[in-house]
């Protein structure tokens, strides 16, 4: 809220002070001077707005009042809304300027309807045009804020004189107010172009500011026109520092985008950026330096924006000095080696009393340092982290991760630090970070497993959050039995059977049954813990110790060798709860079991959908029923005679639509993929309610499919309008072969008039025929995406001779981020733990994928991206698979993809 609404000439005898202290036996305690208002005694205040004799003061005081309510949340209803405004537009006849520009701002805040604008049109006209300068600017404002597109072509004559209007403050209004419009009516404020250039050459900064950045909203779909606004500019013609440092940022986009297209490595207007080194406005000059080191720039022309904010380091505004380091922190993420040389100006600021500047000159060292300083930086900042938020605290802890990634031999001094930051005072996301960078150094070095293990079983001995708790006991279920001593984790994972609460003592009963079924040694002790969990007051934990104890001792007949058992308990759930829970709700108790093998694996962004005619709600029958789409389907597929001798459904595809929207005959089609057969079902919809169709069957020609033949197909009778109906077309395949074609589809039926009046069609029809797209069966059609909980294990559970590995180029790239999207696209497999997700700037990425291909063969990825040239991306394809061929047959899927 603007301050002169809370003191000043606005405030009356109980708003005499900012704020107000109250001693009481614990110290001073502030009051804001609205404490204690209530909405209903402020609305009755508003009746003085309706007083023949308004008192300028009074109003502006409850004015002030209700815009404190607003601004903190209170919401109005309709009607007291209404009354607030009507009441607030009487206030118009005042001629006190300050109770004005507080009702200019009560009725932006109410955003009246369209019928009450009305009301206060012809007064914020007036005031438009009024000789007061602050009225016009304000009323223009409040006018663009609350008028819909058919009032804007009525003031905008009015709105384009402003524009170039001499006074700087009603010209940058209606700039801004023009940047609000552009988003809901673009042709209109389009056509202000001429006055919005005459605007981007004024000598009035924030007037030549707000020109240029509606300028670019005007042209922004206009790859040319922004080329040649910037061109045009770039010349000299901006003196504004403000628009200055918008022109950098949209000749860095034109930089940017010109540089994907061009194979040369030219970054045209590259030479102003590197002239505004040198303005004598230091926002400039930062903002220069930031988008030179966004680019994707050669060493020799990076080090000049890299001399700039190195001269930054010393200076003696912070702003400079934290705006300086912490471009430089983002630097030395992708590109350590251009930061060293400024290694010595930031050691000066590690002791700097700013603590975030301090924080990121050390987490930038931390990236560029050598070996020889990492002990000396890690004891640096061991004395100030207890100073620092959280959200520094993590950004050091991230860096101390990659600088033991780089420094491996360094990993104790890192742990122990790591250790100690454990046992501090901290928020969640603070703990998370650690134990996830804990856990990344115990996978990625072994000489660090031991000693890390350890600092987490001594940080859970404490841990007050349940979920990391949890995440520590399966860590170390799966690293503790492979160490040299496991025997020295089992008292931890007890105490916390004994001292936890019922989620982690769960979570330690399944650690505990691990141990003893990977370590024979271990197993009778660990029986003896079970039983004793056997008296556990928590269902849970009783029922895990309950089927630990009879499975790892042979009561209960798992699979044919030890193998299973330990697969069964506690291999990899591939199973989405989703679908799981769909398919029980849906299954009926019977003489036949539930098998979980029919349950579908695959991770679905969407339920099954029929296409309906637009504007109508489907009727009752035909809403889909709240169950996965593979069971739905499942069920009504072995329900029809020709398809139920198919077998087992593997995968069924999300909907593909072969017709655009709102045309007449609405089409799409999803893929059943068998080890043997594909079933293509399109589900069709009439939407000509004049029209019956009969006899509608798809035409499929698979000259383009040669490892299919077709075998049968289910045509649909009748086709009413506004009834969607399917037609079934079955092809057959070798077995186990992710074949792959093209099929050309045309829709055929006999069409009979319809007498809306009555609903009945006439006798006779006319044979016709509608093309709709052609169809692809891909090498995604037969992997369905499944998700593993633990990529590391997985990969290292799987045989190491199926590995295949090769490396591959992708050519040029938009983005390191659109080769990764692409290459998961080709191959359908599901991203494991965040990692289709491209950090900023990075210039290489790890990408892990799991899936199951056709005939149940489980497969995972993994992909490492690489930028070898000016967007050229270089790919290594990693895969392990429980066949070999498949991992061959994965390979030659990116091959020719």
């Amino acid at each position: 809220m603007p301050r002169s609404l809370v003191g000043g000439d606005l405030a009356g005898p109980e708003m005499a002070q900012p704020y107000m202290k109250k001693e009481d036996d614990d110290g001073e305690v502030e009051y804001s001077p609205f404490f204690g208002i209530e909405k209903g005694a402020v609305l009755q205040e508003a009746r003085a707005f309706h007083n023949p004799q308004l008192d300028a003061r009074r109003c502006s005081q409850v004015i002030t009042k209700l815009l404190y309510l607003l601004n903190q949340g209170e919401t109005f209803t309709k009607v007291e809304a209404t009354e607030v405004f009507f009441a607030v537009t009487k206030l118009f006849q005042s001629s006190d300027a300050g109770l004005r520009r507080l009702v200019y701002l009560m009725i932006k805040e109410l955003s009246p309807s369209s019928d009450e604008v009305i009301i206060v049109t012809s007064s914020l006209m007036k005031d438009m045009n009024s000789k007061t300068d602050m009225y016009r600017a304000n009323a223009i404002r409040v006018l663009c804020r609350i008028i819909d597109g058919t009032l804007l072509t009525q003031i905008e004559r009015y709105l384009k004189q402003a524009i170039v209007d001499k006074n700087p403050v009603v010209a940058s209004a209606a700039l801004v107010s023009g940047i609000h419009l552009v988003q809901a009516n673009p042709e209109i404020v389009k056509r202000w172009s001429n006055e919005v250039q005459e605007a981007v050459q004024s000598r009035a900064a924030l007037v030549q500011f707000h020109g240029l950045a509606l300028l670019h909203q005007i042209k922004q779909n206009d790859r040319l026109a922004i080329s040649k606004l910037v061109s045009s500019l770039t010349r000299g013609s901006v003196r504004s520092p403000l628009a200055q440092c918008l022109l950098i940022r949209y000749t860095s986009q034109v930089i940017r985008e010109s540089s994907m297209n061009t194979q040369n490595g030219d970054l045209p207007f590259f030479d102003f950026l590197e002239s505004c080194l040198r303005h004598k406005a230091e926002m400039v000059i930062l903002e220069a330096a930031r988008k030179i080191t966004e680019l994707d720039v050669t060493s020799r022309q990076l080090a000049p924006a890299i001399t700039v904010l190195q001269l930054f380091l010393s200076s003696s505004k912070p702003v400079l000095r934290f705006a300086a380091v912490r471009t430089l922190n983002k630097v030395a993420m992708t590109r350590p080696l251009a930061v060293t040389n400024c290694n010595v100006d930031l050691e000066s600021l590690m002791s700097d009393q700013n603590r975030s500047i301090a924080t990121l000159a050390i987490t930038t060292l931390l990236k560029t340092g050598n070996e020889s300083s990492v002990d000396r930086l890690v004891k640096q900042i061991t004395s100030f982290m207890s100073d620092i938020a959280d959200e520094f605290k993590i950004v050091v802890v991230e860096a101390i991760r990659s600088l033991c990634l780089k420094f491996p031999l360094k990993h104790r001094s890192m742990l122990n630090f790591l250790s100690n930051s454990l046992r501090e005072e901290g928020a969640f996301e603070y703990k998370k970070a650690i134990v996830d960078s804990i856990v990344t150094l115990i996978s990625e070095i072994p000489d660090a497993k031991e000693i890390g293990l350890l600092h987490l079983c001594e940080f859970i001995e404490d841990c007050e959050f349940t979920y990391l708790s949890s995440q520590i006991l399966h860590f170390l279920g799966n690293e503790g039995p492979r160490t040299s001593d496991p025997s020295k984790y089992i008292r931890y994972i007890y105490n916390r059977v004994i001292l936890e609460n019922a989620t982690v003592r769960a979570s330690a009963v399944s650690t505990l049954a691990k141990f003893g079924a990977l370590v024979d040694t271990l197993k009778p002790q660990i029986f003896v813990l079970l039983r004793r969990c056997l008296f556990d007051t928590e269902d849970e934990v009783r029922d895990r110790a309950t089927l630990y104890l009879q499975t790892l001792g042979g009561e209960i007949a798992v699979g044919n060798n030890e193998k299973d058992v330990k697969d069964f308990l506690f291999g990899s759930f591939d199973v989405p709860l989703a679908n799981l829970e769909a398919s029980l709700k849906t299954y009926d108790p019977s003489e036949e079991p539930f098998d979980i093998s029919l349950v579908s694996r695959e991770i679905k962004s969407q339920p099954l959908q029929e296409k309906k005619a637009p504007g109508k709600k489907p009727p009752a029958a035909a809403a889909p029923a709240p169950v996965s789409a593979v069971n739905s389907y499942q069920k009504m597929l072995s329900s029809i005679p020709e398809f139920s001798g198919f077998g087992r459904l593997f995968k069924s595809s999300e909907p593909v639509e072969l017709t655009e929207a709102g045309i007449e005959y609405a089409v799409n089609v999803v893929k059943h993929i068998y080890d043997s057969y594909v079933v293509l079902q399109y589900t069709c919809a009439n939407t000509i309610e004049q029209q019956l169709l009969e006899d509608v069957t798809v035409h499929v020609d698979a000259s383009d499919a040669e490892e299919f033949s077709e075998i049968c197909s289910k045509p649909l009778t009748s086709l009413p309008y506004n009834s969607p109906g399917h037609i079934f077309v079955a092809f057959k395949k070798p077995e186990r072969v992710s074949a792959i074609g093209k099929f050309s589809n045309v829709l055929k039926f006999i069409v009979k008039e319809v007498d809306t009046s009555t609903g009945e069609a006439d006798e006779d029809g006319v044979e016709d025929e509608y093309e709709i797209e052609d169809l692809e069966i891909v090498s995604a059609d037969y992997m369905l995406r499944v998700a593993v909980s633990n990529f590391r294990n997985a990969w290292e559970n799987m045989d190491p001779e199926s590995e295949r590995v090769d490396e591959y180029g992708l050519g040029v790239r938009e983005s390191l981020a659109e080769a990764v999207s692409a290459v998961i696209n080709i191959l359908g497999m599901q991203p494991c733990e965040g990692t289709e997700v491209v950090p900023r700037n990075a210039r290489s990425h790890t990408c892990l994928l799991s899936g199951v291909f056709i005939s149940d063969v489980k497969v995972l990825v993994r992909l490492s991206f690489g930028l070898s040239g000016p967007n050229e991306v270089a790919m290594k394809l990693a895969v392990r698979s429980d066949d070999p061929e498949v991992s061959d047959k994965i390979h030659e899927i990116v091959a020719s993809g």
